[in-house]
């Protein structure tokens, strides 16, 4: 067995317990490269027990967070079926191991987008756009993590929800958001924290998912990362994002069935 297939298996079974598992580099010493073949073989472990790819994920689109990674690019990651949790519905805490939200805006693609294109070119392969929340949740103890791990692990990436679809010819620019924990206002703030403009980040998403041999597809998901800091979600607790002209999407995260 080789080092990235024991890896990804050992990652691949940490996510379906929702256990954690010990640091594999915690020095660093994996390549991106190879981090993200690491990656690309837990999606596989996925698509072998029957889910599909339906998108990607993007990460570390606020500039200030690329220079404190010392990254000169951004990060991505794969999204199954199996990732996307209904709009309103409850998902069980026992799924995960310590996990916090994101709002985001998410993309639908109406035709296949890749390589090197401009903003123009990117917005005209948009179906619809969407308010949408991630789910992000470290694999490994104490949350204790290299860059190569966290991209190796999915880019954290662990569930999404989406909302309603909206005409993509909005502006989309600079809309005010909050992300909200049981009504209560936690973070504030606006889609143009996504690289200036969330369209950048589909212009960066198409690049890499070629640049990877695995072009966007029509149909595809693109969420476009993380507008505000990420809090921390417990049990018992209804999540939601509230965005200006787009509306809202929400999810409640349910005790473990376990602990019933």
């Amino acid at each position: 067995m080789s080092q990235v297939t024991e890896i990804a298996t050992l990652l691949d079974q940490a996510a379906r317990n929702g256990t954690a598992i010990g640091q594999f580099d915690p020095e660093g010493h994996l390549s991106l490269e190879q981090a993200y073949a690491i990656q690309s073989a837990v999606v596989k472990c996925r698509e072998a027990r029957g889910e599909r790819r339906v998108g990607v994920k993007m990460g570390f689109t606020s500039r200030a967070k690329m220079l404190q990674m010392g990254l000169s690019d951004v990060i991505w990651g794969r999204l199954t079926g199996g990732m996307q949790i209904e709009e309103g519905s409850a998902i069980d805490i026992s799924r995960f191991v310590r996990p916090r939200c994101e709002p985001e805006i998410a993309f639908i693609l109406k035709k296949t987008l890749a390589g090197n294109v401009t903003g123009p070119q990117a917005l005209a392969a948009v179906e619809a756009i969407a308010p949408a929340l991630e789910i992000i949740d470290s694999r490994y103890k104490d949350f204790r993590f290299t860059l190569p791990e966290v991209i190796a692990d999915n880019a954290s990436s662990s569930g999404f929800v989406i909302g309603p679809w909206c005409d993509p010819h909005i502006d989309f620019s600079n809309l005010g958001l909050t992300l909200n924990i049981n009504g209560r206002v936690m973070q504030v703030g606006s889609t143009a924290a996504l690289l200036g403009h969330p369209l950048r980040s589909l212009v960066a998403a198409a690049r890499l998912a070629a640049e990877a041999n695995e072009p966007l597809q029509e149909g595809w998901i693109v969420m476009a990362g993380g507008a505000t800091s990420a809090d921390w979600i417990e049990a018992g607790q209804y999540i939601s994002v509230d965005m200006e002209r787009l509306g809202s999407a929400g999810f409640r995260l349910s005790p473990s069935s376990d602990a019933e």
